[in-house]
């Protein structure tokens, strides 16, 4: 059954040697992790431990406790849970399962959790087990909110998840947890909310990628017609329709999916569950084997470990590998900084930096490539990639996982045998090397992300997608105070021309940093048309940033004093990817004399009002830089 209490020799395992020699930047990297982080890790185990160790919940609250939180059962489960059957007390008592939800019936990716609490917990009676649902998150789609207000509650919605996730948990009563979600900020305000409660055995349990519509690509290129007014409103929304259409997540490599090939790296999923379309008939099986796995009761009968231990240094370094081996989103240069937080971890961009310049680049999916998510999983999907990666030295094989075959379990592909029972078979070779390659023969030698410095701060550039020869751009800048406006000056034809889009207030502190997706067609088609163009913003860009250079997540922003608040129109910027640099090119002398502008009176007044936005405000005035995760809870 999964407990949460703690045993030596479970503890002792997070220092166990490496099964097999690593790349020795990445045994680096996860050494300097490993000491900057030893007095928070330690203080963070110190406290799962202690919770850990007391009675189970109905055994440690008083009986009035105890009595409201299992109201509501069935009597069969509520003998179980209590011990209570008829008045009489009964010596065994069954494992409580904490469920988790993100269901909601907006999110094409959430809708078919509906059903998942019933499988779970008719499942959990299998094993003499109950399960409730302990709370339901927000999941908001940033798809519906792309370019509205409503985007700006997107990133403070993961840490409001977080905390909706504790008030779910903290009616503990719980022997393990089921975390039900897939999308953009809900998995990592998930995982941040469950690693608060890293004593419990957790899973996650997700719902798969929609079928394949309209390609990608051919999306993209009606976005861009339709930006340059050769297409309407009708050709655009019915190549959106076909585009986005069914139950499951969206097919391009977003922050979603990189969600899920993150948990899989991480070893938080039952193994290759990530990219299982909704109702293909081995789904539900997986859902049923999270159950067992986070009872102890899995295909492979070992016990679950807390979370708190199976999210270590190894751990995250082996997301952090994962991500820049798939040129995944650029939004977890964010949301892992924090997660590792949550687990008394200390990561930077300069640890991704450094895995950046020697991951190999393994996989071409939208907008990296043409290919879909179906089209990678038939390939060979994370199965294939882990696999590559820990025969390569890439990624720490010696980790806890949700099961006891330890990572090299997530190198296999499920399957529903004749009898109905789950197997894992060999992700095997590449089925389109176009798609996946392997770690001898990759895309590229190094990963897909950069660090840029220089005098206008700290950013980030996704390079995976970029035209080798726009890796580097010098140009003059158009200094912009809203994505509003460079529509506008786009519109306007004011940008044909080299030009470097500055968009400024857009970060944490500013306005919540909102991605800026509709900034993507206008500028792809000024690139289209020859002229070299880049965008520097301290907003976010996400995974779907494409072909055009951006160095985003500028820090310090703007608004809390940073450099691009000193940038003025016609200054010449150079944005060097190989280099690693982003630089504005004025004299030093010049640029120290040369006073922060401030927020415009007017957009002050509108930030932050209306559609929720003034519930945000605390939100805002104490997040903290986007390198730190751009926390609100520390």
């Amino acid at each position: 059954m999964c407990q949460g209490v703690f045993s030596s020799s479970i503890r002792d395992v997070i220092l166990l040697p490496n099964f097999m020699k690593l790349h020795p930047t990445v045994e680096a990297v996860t050494q300097r992790i490993r000491e900057r982080s030893q007095p928070t890790r330690r203080a963070y185990l110190d406290g799962i431990e202690m919770a850990a160790r007391r009675k189970p919940g109905a055994d440690r609250m008083g009986c009035a406790n105890v009595a409201h939180a299992f109201a509501a059962m069935p009597d069969a489960d509520k003998a179980r849970v209590t011990g209570l059957d008829k008045l009489r007390i009964v010596e065994e008592k069954g494992a409580n399962i904490g469920i988790v939800t993100a269901y909601n019936d907006m999110l094409s990716a959430h809708a078919p959790l509906q059903h998942y609490p019933d499988i779970i917990k008719t499942e959990a009676r299998k094993h003499g087990a109950t399960a409730q649902v302990a709370g339901g998150v927000p999941a908001m789609c940033d798809g519906v909110t792309q370019g509205t207000a409503g985007m700006e509650l997107s990133l403070f919605s993961r840490d409001t998840i977080a905390m909706a996730t504790a008030i779910a948990l903290s009616h503990d009563v719980f022997d393990c947890a089921l975390m039900l979600g897939v999308c953009d900020k809900i998995v990592p305000g998930l995982l941040i909310g469950a690693l608060h409660f890293g004593h419990l055995p957790t899973v996650f349990v997700p719902a798969g990628p929609m079928t394949s519509g309209l390609p990608n690509n051919e999306k993209a290129k009606v976005r861009e017609k339709a930006a340059q007014g050769l297409v309407g409103r009708t050709e655009l929304l019915a190549a959106e329709s076909a585009a986005y259409h069914g139950l499951g997540t969206c097919t391009f490599y977003g922050t979603a999916n990189s969600n899920q090939m993150l948990l899989e790296a991480m070893g938080l999923h039952v193994p290759g569950t990530a990219f299982i379309n909704p109702g293909a008939n081995v789904r539900d099986e997986l859902t049923r084997e999270a159950a067992r796995t986070v009872l102890g009761r899995s295909s492979v009968g070992a016990q679950c470990p807390p979370i708190g231990q199976v999210v270590d240094e190894r751990c995250i370094v082996n997301a952090m590998v994962a991500l820049l081996a798939t040129g995944g989103s650029t939004n977890h240069l964010i949301h892992w900084v924090a997660v590792a937080r949550a687990a008394g971890i200390l990561i930077d961009w300069n640890d991704f930096s450094a895995l950046s310049d020697v991951v190999p680049l393994l996989t071409r999916v939208y907008p990296n490539g043409s290919a879909d998510v179906n089209q990678f999983q038939a390939a060979g999907g994370p199965g294939y990639v882990i696999r590559e990666l820990l025969d390569a030295g890439f990624m720490h094989a010696d980790v806890l996982t949700v099961r006891s075959g330890g990572l090299r379990e997530f190198t296999t592909i499920p399957s529903v045998k004749v009898d109905g029972s789950l197997q894992w078979t060999d992700s095997g070779a590449s089925k389109d090397e176009s798609v996946v390659r392997p770690a001898s023969a990759p895309f590229s030698a190094s990963g897909g992300l950069k660090l840029l410095k220089g005098n206008l701060g700290r950013s980030v550039i996704k390079v995976s997608a970029v035209p080798d020869d726009r890796h580097i751009i010098e140009a003059p800048c158009r200094v912009f105070d809203s994505q509003d406006a460079l529509h506008q000056a786009f519109q306007a034809d004011e940008l044909n021309r080299d030009v470097i889009c500055v968009v400024r207030w857009q970060g944490p502190q500013a306005n919540g940093m909102p991605e800026l997706h509709k900034l993507t067609p206008p500028l792809a088609v000024l690139q289209g048309k020859g002229f070299r163009v880049a965008l520097v913003t301290d907003g976010r860009m996400s995974g779907a940033s494409g072909k055009v250079p951006a160095a985003i997540h500028v820090s310090p922003e703007a608004a809390a004093g940073g450099p691009l608040a000193k940038v003025r129109d016609g200054d010449i910027i150079r944005l060097d990817a190989h280099a690693e640099t982003l630089q504005v090119l004025v004299s030093d002398a010049e640029w120290a004399a040369r006073p922060l502008d401030t927020i415009p009176d007017a957009l002050r007044a509108a930030n932050g009002i209306g559609m929720g936005r003034e519930l945000f405000a605390n939100f805002r005035r104490n997040a903290t830089t986007a390198e730190e995760g751009a926390c609100s809870w520390f």
